[in-house]
This record gives structure tokens, C-alpha cells and sequence, in this order.
């Protein structure tokens, strides 16, 4: 089996973040075949269960380690042991109930599809505020997230063998290393999430997503997060000044091949925005960078169009409206791409 290419990727593909508000598996599952068919991306559920929010989800499986049916989670210290083996690779558990609908639906699909994995900063810090020992926290995590994104690539190829994976690492804790109080070093962080990459690249395309609360954070170290060496990258459009300031080391990885996954419309106002006004702050986020020095055409046919977070709080009508924005921003990169594209006589 050939590995996938970031470069297999389409231009103007759209997808969504994770969450929907459904509480059917079939029904967000046939939501997203729907809305975005040529990048469908794995839904959590959280009106369906708790567990399929994003620590549960990653806690599952933990020796000495209990998610509660709230999805909290508890600690028995006598069966904490850093060398035990993760449990549950076939991801029997109630957490994953929508993600086996979801490869049902994937069997006979001969192309790209959109999965998720919460990092293990992340889960070590839920770990350490749990009340275990922020070495062993960390080292747990790291141990149980590479092998669950193993166990995940051989679950999809099993079940979906023609299916093209890219895999998100979803990490909004990596933004916090660089605080005094932080329970590892920086160092330490970058190595733990750039392990996890590396473990999925053999077969599957990497993104990084490290963005809280649907990207509204604006203060983002993005030469930092880039230092991990994701395929794909997850940028809100809300962190402009941060994009702008970082323009440097965005150009560099545009040129190296990598891709920007575009958070374009916000999911933590009141929906009311218009595609024309968000183009707008697409294209003016675009236009700074180029004067940073990024390439116009690489940044337009190296580029996903997302949702900024997650749906799950939203209502079905509204999630999409969202995705209707998304895909209608998606068709405006695309006409810009294709037409720089031919301008250039690629």
C-alpha cells in the first residue's frame, strides 16, 4: 500500500472539526458525507454520551485510570503502572461508538477522510490534574496516544483499506508550555507531540491542531507549534496577528509542501456572518502574509477550508449553515487558485 501524500490533497477541500450537536451516529455520519463528501471527517458526539468528548475519549483504555459516565475521570494509584500496555485497541469501548459507524459507512471509499486523536500534552496534563505525577502523567501519555494512533491506522485500514487517512493531533495544551509553571519543558512538549506525528506518517497524512474554544485564542506561537512537523496545519483565521507575525515560518512551510487547514467561520459567536465579509478577512489574512514573504498561489492551492471548532453546541440547522459557508468560501479558493494557478502557466 502506498502511504498518502499531503500533495494528493485536492485544492478547496472543505471539512469540518469534530463535534456535532447530533445524538445519532448514522445521522452525523451521513451529516458529514453529506456536507463535505470529498473530505469527510469522524464526528464526536457529545449530546450522544460524554464519553465522546475529547478526554474521555483519550483517557479511555489508561491502567488505574476510570472515565466516569460523566466523562470525568478517576485514579486508582496501586494500578498506575508507565510500562502497562494501552487497552481497547480495537476501540471496543463506548467512546467509539460513532467512530465505527463511521468506517462502516468508509468500507467501499476510495479516497481521503478525516480522523482525530487527542495529543499527549494534552492528556498529560488532564493526567497530572487528576492527581498523578506529572512524570509519570507524561510518560503514560505518550506511551498510550502512539499506541492508539497505531491502533487507529490499523482499525481504518482493516475496515476502510482504501481510504486515505489524515490524521489531526488534536494538542490546544501545547499552547501553554512556554508558561514558568508549565509541568515539562518546552523541549519535552515538542518532542512528545513530533513522536506522535512520526508515528502516523508511515500511513497516514499529519495535521496539528492546537487551537482552543473553536480558534478564538489570538496569541499563537505558530513558529513554536510548527517546530512538531505537521503536513497539515490548523490555523483559525482569528489568530491573524499571530499568522502575520509569523509569517517567516509560515512561508517556510507552505514552500516546503505543507498545508493550512483555514478555521474561515467563527463557532463561538451568534452565526450572522456572510461568506463576502469572511472572504474578506481570508483574503486580508493572505495578503499580509504574502508581504511577509509567503507565496500567493501556495497559500490558496495548499489549503483546506474548516470550520473554526467544533459544531457540538450548535443546533443541526446551524451546523449547516455553517458548513454552507464553509463550502461557498471553499468554491472562492478554489476560482482564486485555479486562476493564479493558470496566470502562472502551472
Amino acid at each position: 500500500m502506498v502511504a498518502p501524500r499531503v500533495a494528493d490533497l485536492a485544492v478547496g477541500l472543505t471539512t469540518s472539526i469534530g463535534t456535532l450537536p447530533h445524538d445519532d451516529p448514522k445521522a452525523a455520519v451521513d451529516f458529514v458525507l453529506g456536507l463535505h463528501p470529498r473530505l469527510p471527517a469522524l464526528p464526536q458526539l457529545p449530546n450522544r454520551s460524554t464519553l465522546e468528548r475529547r478526554l474521555p475519549q483519550a483517557a479511555w483504555g489508561i491502567d488505574g485510570v476510570t472515565v466516569q459516565s460523566d466523562g470525568s475521570i478517576t485514579i486508582d494509584h496501586r494500578r498506575i503502572d508507565v510500562d502497562a500496555p494501552y487497552r481497547d485497541p480495537s476501540f471496543s469501548g463506548a467512546p467509539f461508538v460513532t467512530l465505527h459507524a463511521f468506517l462502516d459507512a468508509l468500507a467501499e471509499r476510495n479516497g481521503p477522510a478525516k480522523f482525530q486523536l487527542t495529543g499527549p500534552i494534552t492528556l498529560g496534563v488532564a493526567l497530572t490534574s487528576a492527581g498523578i505525577d506529572p512524570r509519570a502523567a507524561f510518560a503514560i501519555s505518550a506511551t498510550v496516544v502512539q499506541s492508539r494512533a497505531r491502533a487507529l491506522l490499523q482499525l481504518v485500514a482493516a475496515r476502510a483499506p482504501r481510504v486515505a487517512p489524515l490524521v489531526f493531533v488534536d494538542e490546544p495544551s501545547l499552547l501553554a508550555c512556554l508558561e514558568p509553571n508549565f509541568p515539562i519543558g518546552v523541549d519535552d512538549a515538542l518532542d512528545l507531540v513530533s513522536s506522535v506525528l512520526a508515528t502516523l506518517e508511515p500511513a497516514a497524512i499529519t495535521g496539528l491542531r492546537c487551537s482552543p474554544r473553536g480558534g478564538m485564542t489570538t496569541n499563537v506561537d505558530w513558529p513554536l507549534v510548527l517546530q512538531t512537523g505537521p503536513a497539515v496545519l490548523a490555523v483559525p483565521v482569528q489568530t491573524h496577528a499571530s499568522l502575520v507575525a509569523a509569517a517567516s515560518s509560515i512561508a517556510h512551510f507552505v514552500d516546503k509542501g505543507g498545508w493550512l487547514a483555514w478555521g474561515t467561520v467563527p463557532t463561538e459567536a451568534p452565526l450572522g456572518s456572510s461568506a463576502g465579509l469572511l472572504w474578506r478577512q481570508l483574503s486580508a489574512v493572505w495578503c499580509e502574509l504574502v508581504q511577509g514573504g509567503c507565496d500567493a498561489s501556495r497559500l490558496r492551492l495548499q489549503a483546506l477550508v474548516t470550520p473554526a471548532g467544533g459544531l457540538g453546541r450548535h443546533s443541526a440547522e446551524q451546523a449547516e449553515v455553517v458548513l454552507e459557508l464553509v463550502d461557498e468560501l471553499a468554491r472562492r479558493l478554489y476560482d482564486q487558485a485555479t486562476g493564479l494557478r493558470l496566470s502562472v502557466g502551472a
